[in-house]
Order: structure tokens, then C-alpha cells, then sequence
């Protein structure tokens, strides 16, 4: 199967935009709040530590088969970036799975961009015949949560670094995932 290449992705308010090292001087400013990372850990990069970070990206994936996927997530009324969404997409089998995430500046959380990103990321591996999508997130992550259900995904019983599998199948909807992942419907 022939590696995957970021394309520009056009939602309702937002452009995915492949990610690029020209990128990295507004986004240190859009990561720069330390409460970002209650979840992810760390603390906030610098524009130098981004460039290097999104040229090492540029790059691409140096094991056969893999692709890494980056945007940057534009909010067109405001012409600014506001976060961003990934997706390493391998082979399995005969099919493509990606495992996606998402991450928004603070100054932008609670108006659905998140939800409609991620949206926009996984109708966009749709198309490109990525049947299961699965992301991890930390089970303290209640917002990563609803941006996950609204996306499509239901929560597994999987866990890996410490964070809950979700997992998304193209053409079902949450509760179809949910059974097929074994998950109990009240999780």
C-alpha cells in the first residue's frame, strides 16, 4: 500500500492545513499556556523546539508502510491557527488503520473546533480507505472525551501508556464501535 500525504481538509469554520515548519512560530504561541499539558505532559515548546519537532515530521516516517499525517487547524473567522490534529496511518492486512489526536490551544477550547477537526481529519481517512481509527486519551480528559464520541468513536476496554482506547470503524456510529469493541454501552 502506497504511503498517505497530507491534503488540505475544508470544514464548516476551519482549513486543515498540512502541517509545515513555517508553522512553528504561531503555534508556540497557541501551545504556549502550561495548563495544556495536564494531560499530555510537559511544558510548552518553543518556536525553535517546534521547527525542529515539524522538520523531523516533514521528514516523514522512516519505518516502510507508515505514514505521519500533521495539520495545523486554521479558524477561518479569525485567520488564525488554533491547534492541531494528527494521524499515523499503517497497514493491516489488507486495510489502512490510523490512530489519531488533537490538541487545541486553551484560548480555543469550548467552541466545538476540536470536535469539528476531528471530524474533518476522519472523514478525510474515509476517503482514503482507512476503515478503524482508534485514539488514546487520558481517562481524566473529559473534553477529549465528548470530541471523541462526537466524532464517531466509542470508548474500549484497551489501554496503552496509561490512556483509554477509543475506536471508530468507518460507516458505524458510536454505539455500533461500542459493540464491536466489547465496551459496555454505559461507559
Amino acid at each position: 500500500m502506497n504511503p498517505l500525504e497530507a491534503e488540505s481538509i475544508t470544514t464548516a469554520r476551519l482549513d486543515l492545513v498540512p502541517l509545515g515548519i513555517g508553522h512553528a512560530e504561531e503555534m508556540a504561541e497557541v501551545l504556549s499556556d502550561p495548563a495544556l499539558h495536564a494531560f499530555i505532559g510537559g511544558v510548552p515548546d518553543s518556536a525553535e523546539a517546534l521547527r525542529a519537532r515539524y522538520e523531523r515530521l516533514a521528514g516523514g516516517c522512516p519505518e516502510p508502510g507508515v505514514s505521519w499525517l500533521n495539520w495545523v487547524v486554521r479558524l477561518r473567522s479569525e485567520g488564525r491557527l488554533t491547534g492541531t490534529v494528527q494521524a499515523t496511518v499503517t497497514a493491516s492486512g489488507h486495510e489502512r488503520v490510523a490512530e489519531i489526536a488533537w490538541v487545541m490551544g486553551t484560548a480555543w477550547q469550548g467552541r466545538g473546533i476540536a470536535t469539528e477537526a476531528a471530524r474533518g481529519l476522519v472523514g478525510w481517512l474515509d476517503r482514503q480507505s482507512v476503515r478503524t481509527v482508534t485514539a488514546h486519551i487520558h481517562p481524566g480528559h473529559r473534553a477529549s472525551e465528548a470530541v471523541a464520541a462526537a466524532a464517531g468513536f466509542a470508548v474500549t476496554d484497551a489501554w496503552q501508556d496509561g490512556e483509554r482506547g477509543w475506536l471508530r470503524r468507518a460507516g458505524t456510529h458510536a454505539a455500533d464501535a461500542r459493540a464491536d469493541s466489547g465496551a459496555e454501552s454505559g461507559s
